[in-house]
């Protein structure tokens, strides 16, 4: 399996990690009788800290993906996954570490490390892209 193909697949994972982990926090609510099952807000903006957070770094995944994943498709389906494969982990671990930033808090540092750790993924994809076009 080529770098490109294991981020792919590990961007994969963490966001249905992620999507579990919220099933976990949502059940609980209800559970606990914090909420009906059918009163979530999509946005999260109904939870309060660490469930807000855990919706958001959920988004912020399903956002990205399709960017991203299509970028490593196109170079898995063409075989040129030598373009990609040398960034591919840096940018699952940038991918990862955004979603750990915004999970463990919602601080003016955290929110700029996480900003940071978007802007390499932002790059790396857009490096890709060029790449891949043959414009660079």
């Amino acid at each position: 399996m080529t770098p490109t193909a294991m981020a792919l697949l590990g961007f994969v994972l963490w966001t249905i990690l992620l999507v579990g982990f919220l099933a976990i926090y949502r059940s609980g609510v209800v559970m606990g009788g914090g909420k009906k099952s059918n009163q979530f807000q999509p946005s999260g903006d109904d939870l309060t800290g660490f469930g807000r957070r855990l919706t958001r770094a959920h988004a912020n995944c399903y956002e990205s993906l399709p960017i991203a994943g299509s970028v490593m498709l196109y170079a898995i389906a063409t075989n040129q996954t030598v373009i990609t494969d040398g960034l591919a982990l840096p940018f699952l671990g940038a991918r990862l570490l955004q979603s750990l930033t915004h999970l463990i808090s919602t601080s003016e540092t955290a929110v700029l490390f996480r900003f940071v750790f978007f802007l390499v993924q932002v790059g790396i994809v857009v490096f890709w892209i060029l790449k891949l076009a043959h414009l660079f």
